[in-house]
């Protein structure tokens, strides 16, 4: 699904489209969307302006003049902006029409989605107030770390999941800090020490960081705003790279299962 680094792009290339642009109205093509799409959305959202865009874990904030939009691509989702008039497809459930004659898309082939409004504080909302830390905030630290591990015997990837403990890493970029940081997935989480936790917090930014700029990953269907893909799989040092020689020192990747999800590692570079 979309994480973090997809989410952040997706902002960052539609953030000089929309800001200012006055909304004209919205077409809701399929109200049943992870949760449906309020039937009065048009009448909420024609006449306001979009003020700023902003980005909570995977979910993308727009400050529509009183208010907000909150907007989650689910499992294979992706927003793009294209003419108003060009026809939709299939998996197109969403338009919000701009005055400007263009219209955000949302396309979402397994409905896991969301639209949803409010005009409550956003840190309020049921979705957004038990989120941890941002990896970038200051607060993202060892010591936070330490303090949400302590005694802790899940496997560190796991809890690296978490967004209580961590907001917006998910499967492959848990895989990839993991790596950077020189520890292997299924160890305990309350026994890795401080110093080695303060290497996982830079790995993590390290991580993201390299996603944002290679414009994340192509996952399933996910394309950037423009429709373009993403690139960063093609530095994935461990995720997806079972029996593959590690990119470091050559041993071959192992894989295994945590959970319900596959992990990845070196043997040799990680413990």
């Amino acid at each position: 699904m979309p994480e973090l680094p997809e989410v952040e792009t997706t902002r960052r290339g539609l953030e000089p489209h929309l800001v200012g642009q006055r909304i004209a109205g919205v077409v809701v093509r399929h109200r049943g969307l992870r949760w449906k799409v309020r039937a009065d959305l048009a009448k909420i959202l024609t006449g306001r302006t979009i003020r700023h865009l902003d980005r909570r874990s995977k979910y993308l904030l727009i400050d529509c003049d009183g208010g907000w939009l909150i907007m989650h691509l689910g499992m294979s989702g992706s927003l793009r902006l294209v003419t108003a008039a060009q026809p939709p497809g299939k998996h197109d459930h969403v338009d919000i029409l701009l005055a400007s004659g263009k219209a955000l898309r949302l396309t979402d082939p397994r409905r896991f989605g969301a639209v949803l409004w409010t005009d409550k504080a956003l840190a309020q909302h049921p979705l957004l107030r038990d989120l941890g830390p941002e990896p970038f905030a200051p607060e993202f630290d060892e010591r936070w770390l330490v303090s949400r591990m302590h005694g802790r015997k899940a496997a560190i990837k796991n809890l690296l999941m978490d967004n209580r403990v961590v907001c917006g890493v998910g499967n492959i970029y848990a895989n990839e800090s993991l790596f950077r940081a020189g520890i292997r997935p299924g160890r305990a989480g309350g026994r890795i020490s401080r110093a080695r936790y303060a290497k996982l917090v830079a790995a993590v930014r390290e991580t993201l960081q390299a996603a944002i700029r290679a414009g994340g990953s192509t996952l399933r269907d996910f394309v950037h705003a423009d429709g373009s893909p993403g690139y960063f799989q093609q530095q994935y040092f461990v995720y997806d790279r079972a029996g593959e020689p590690c990119r470091r020192c050559g041993t071959p990747v192992k894989s295994i299962r945590l959970g319900q999800r596959s992990a990845f590692y070196c043997p040799r570079c990680q413990k």
